[in-house]
C-alpha cells in the first residue's frame, strides 16, 4: 500500500485512471447485484477449472457456462476450415486471467439453458475483484454485446461499457475486421454478424411486419425486418419502429440475403437511436 501511495503522488494521472477504473468496477458489480433480485436468479457458486474461450467456461460441478449477452472473437474449436476471428486468443487468455481457479457465482434470465446443453448465464467473480466477466471483457475490447430475445437482462448496461472500448479503440475496436460497416456495405457481409449505420429512408407495416428501409429499392437495399414477435417487445419497450424514420440508427445482428441484405431485429436492444 506504501507503494501505490507513492506512484499515486508522483504522477495523478495514474491516480484518476485507477480512480476511474475502480469506479467503473463498482458499477458493474452493482449492476449485476441490483439487476439479480428482479430479472436475474442465482443458479450457485462453483469455480472455473478451464476457459474454451473469450466467452466461455466450464465449472467443476460440471456445467459449461456461456456468458449470456456479448459474442468475444472466435476460435476454430476443431472446425475445420473455420480461421481463428483477431484477438480471439488474447480474449481466451484474458478469460483465464479473470476466472481460472476462482469461485464464480452464475446468474441466469430467462432461457438459462441453449440448445447445446449449456448454462447462459451473467458471471460475477467471488474474490476482491468481484468481476462481472461480461462488463469486464467488453471493457477491455475483447467482446461485442450479443443479445438474444429471450435474454435481454443488462443489454442498456453491457452497450454502454462497449460504447466507452469502441470510443477508445481498444482491443477488437482497433482491428478493420471488427469496423461499424454502413448499409452501403452490407451486401458484401452477408452471413456474418455485424453492427450496421445508416438513415432509414423509411419505415412501413406491411401486415405483421415493420421494415426498416435505408435504400430507395427495397429488393437490393439494406433492410431491417421487424417481425410480430419483435414489435410486441418493442411495444412493451414503448417504442414505436416505424418512429425510427428519417433518423440514423446503428443495429446489430446476423446479415441474411432476403431481397437485398437484411438484418432481423427480434428485440430493441438491437436497434440503437444515433442522432
Amino acid at each position: 500500500m506504501q507503494l501505490t501511495i507513492a506512484v499515486y503522488k508522483k504522477n495523478p494521472i495514474i491516480i484518476l485512471s485507477v480512480v476511474s477504473a475502480v469506479i467503473v468496477l463498482l458499477l458493474c458489480v452493482t449492476t449485476v447485484l441490483a439487476a439479480s433480485p428482479q430479472t436475474l436468479e442465482n443458479k450457485g457458486t462453483a469455480k472455473t477449472i478451464n476457459v474454451i474461450d473469450g466467452d466461455t467456461i466450464t465449472l467443476d460441478d460440471g456445467r459449461e457456462i456461456r456468458l449470456v449477452g456479448i459474442q468475444a472473437p472466435k476460435i476454430p474449436l476443431g472446425r475445420d476450415g473455420f480461421k481463428a476471428w483477431p484477438l480471439a486468443e488474447a480474449a481466451k487468455k484474458e478469460m483465464e486471467k479473470l476466472s481460472i481457479g476462482k469461485s464464480v457465482t452464475i446468474y441466469t434470465g430467462e432461457t438459462p439453458i441453449d440448445r447445446h446443453g449449456r448454462t447462459l448465464g451473467h458471471v460475477m467473480v467471488n474474490d476482491n475483484t468481484n468481476a462481472w466477466l461480461q462488463g469486464e471483457m467488453l471493457r477491455r475490447g475483447l467482446a461485442r454485446v450479443y443479445t438474444f430475445n429471450d435474454n435481454r437482462a443488462l443489454a442498456n448496461e453491457m452497450l454502454e461499457i462497449e460504447k466507452t472500448a469502441r470510443q477508445n479503440n481498444i482491443g477488437i475496436w482497433a482491428k478493420p475486421f471488427y469496423k461499424i460497416i454502413s448499409d452501403i456495405e452490407a451486401a458484401d457481409y452477408v452471413g456474418t454478424f455485424q453492427l450496421i449505420e445508416g438513415k432509414v429512408l423509411s419505415a412501413q407495416r406491411v401486415g405483421t411486419r415493420v421494415y426498416l428501409n435505408f435504400g430507395p429499392i427495397w429488393r437490393t437495399d439494406f433492410t431491417i425486418l421487424i417481425e410480430k414477435d419483435g414489435l410486441k417487445m418493442f411495444a412493451k419497450s414503448n417504442i414505436d419502429p416505424l418512429s425510427f424514420q428519417g433518423k440514423y440508427v446503428r443495429v446489430r445482428g446476423w446479415i441474411k440475403n432476403k431481397n437485398g441484405p437484411m438484418i432481423e431485429a427480434s428485440h430493441p436492444e438491437q436497434i440503437e437511436n444515433i442522432n
